[in-house]
């Protein structure tokens, strides 16, 4: 299953904001305001639940300065991984899009689409809070 965010123009290099999430600290400020846990278990990895929804747990996996951020689940239970792809514009000025691919059974694609498509999509357009 594959899904992506529209694409935000935020207002910091490429460089800055691959910086800004490179610290996984920052992701807390990315999430939508029905966060019910949020925290930080090391330099490169950090745990969140949404209400009616199991706590998961992100892993950096991949950097590639400035352009991509790789994250992925620390659980085989639901094996996806999210990606944070950055476009330069302007020394100022930047363009994110996050994809999520998972690899999951049909029934579970279907029960989990919605959410993760809305949560993915608030992610994306927190981005200039950070």
């Amino acid at each position: 299953m594959n899904l992506e965010s529209p694409k935000v123009t935020v207002q910091k290099s490429a460089q800055k904001l691959f910086d800004l999430l490179s610290d996984v600290k920052n992701f807390e400020k990315l999430m939508p305001e029905n966060i019910a846990k949020f925290e930080v278990i090391g330099d490169d990895a950090f745990i969140f639940g949404l209400k009616g929804m199991p706590e998961i747990k992100l892993k950096m996996k991949e950097k590639v300065a400035p352009t991509k951020i790789v994250l992925g689940a620390a659980s085989d239970k639901l094996p996806f991984t999210l990606i944070a792809n950055i476009t330069d514009i302007s020394e100022n000025s930047s363009d994110v899009k996050l994809d999520f691919e998972g690899d999951f059974n049909p029934m579970m694609a279907m029960m989990i689409k919605g959410p993760i498509g809305k949560f993915i999509e608030t992610l994306a357009s927190n981005m200039n809070k950070l």
